[in-house]
């Protein structure tokens, strides 16, 4: 039987939208930039009031396809090994969250701690949190903040800083092919 929260329900939104997103910050830590957060916060909030209401949720559609891709990468890397991705990413991930109260407010983790458990046992991140409700504002930032985790995560695993987002372009890529 089908779930509500199954992936093939949900809207993908704008991946390449949110995966620039990510990429960006992911390039302004590896590159030690001396851009600011305050910068890159303005930049990121200049873009999403450009796009609109309609062009703000398609990125937040994106940011949890993100997370969902990530999450299922992560799953089979993990299966690989014998490991549980739950076991091994969501821990890691919250610790990190606790760690920048700045930009992950503390009743924000166990929502993005749910989206993680969501997208790892396969379901839609967006449906899975739609069903409690509207997106807050307050979420913004800690939804950016788990998908660029999840990225950097993948590129430590692999030892390589564009491995997350060249498997998205790919997967993007393959998927306009077909």
């Amino acid at each position: 039987m089908s779930s509500p929260c199954d992936p093939q329900h949900a809207p993908a939104g704008d991946v390449g939208a949110a995966l620039m997103m990510i990429d960006s910050r992911l390039k302004a830590v590896y590159d030690d930039r001396s851009q600011t957060d305050a910068e890159q916060q303005a930049l990121t909030d200049q873009f999403t009031a450009s796009l609109g209401p309609g062009g703000a949720n398609d990125i937040l559609d994106g940011a949890c396809t993100l997370i969902y891709m990530f999450m299922q990468w992560l799953r089979m890397a993990y299966e690989d090994h014998g490991k549980d991705v739950i076991e091994y990413v969501v821990p890691n991930l919250v610790a990190s969250m606790r760690m920048m109260p700045k930009s992950v407010r503390p009743e924000a983790i166990p929502t993005m701690a749910g989206l993680l458990v969501a997208a790892g046992t396969g379901l839609s991140p967006s449906l899975w949190r739609k069903q409690y409700g509207f997106w807050t504002k307050d979420e913004m930032n800690p939804l950016e903040v788990t998908a660029f985790l999840l990225a950097e995560h993948i590129n430590r695993l692999t030892d390589d800083r564009d491995f997350a987002t060249r498997v998205i372009v790919e997967a993007l890529s393959s998927a306009d092919e077909g």
